[in-house]
């Protein structure tokens, strides 16, 4: 069920509502009775990340070989030479 935002028009005062999204909105203020109006609000916003979602997992074969392509080649490490001192 969605959280629905209001704003009473006489109070100015802001509060929430979880409802079904069949319910009827909010029409009254529970502060001061006055009318209200829903907001449009973003929601909670969601963000899939690890293994077991699609752009990850189900990938075609060649997708996968031009992503490796354009990865940046580690440099190799160079041998330190040790100085011996006299």
């Amino acid at each position: 069920m969605p959280t629905y935002e209001y704003r009473c028009k006489e109070c100015g005062k802001l509060f929430e509502r979880y409802q079904r999204i069949t319910e009827p909105p909010v029409d009254q203020c529970p502060y001061c009775e006055g009318k209200v109006e829903r907001l449009i609000s973003s929601g909670a916003g969601f963000l899939f990340k690890g293994k077991g979602f699609y752009t990850t997992d189900y990938r075609s074969s060649e997708y996968k070989k031009k992503a490796e392509a354009e990865k940046p080649k580690p440099e190799p490490k160079k041998k330190e030479e040790k100085k011996v001192s006299t």
